[in-house]
């Protein structure tokens, strides 16, 4: 997520972790970002994570959209 012109805040923090959160920030601008006390850089979100199997195939069955478009739109 970038935020601020060039801002990233990310991270996982995994289930089995007890110590203390922080939010680890990278700044992708040519300039420095200042961030005061009291500033909002970061939201958390608590999500459910699944666990799957990789099988490697040959080939793929075909499907509806075939090859056309890519993501959602087919765009």
């Amino acid at each position: 997520m970038y935020i601020n012109d060039g801002l990233e805040v990310e991270g996982t923090i995994d289930s089995d972790y007890r110590g203390e959160v922080y939010v680890m920030i990278h700044n992708h601008a040519d300039e420095d970002i200042i961030i005061r006390l009291g500033d909002r850089i970061a939201q958390i979100v608590i999500q459910t994570y699944e666990q799957c199997e990789v099988v490697e195939a040959d080939e793929l069955s075909e499907t509806e959209r075939g090859t056309r478009g890519f993501g959602s739109t087919g765009k």
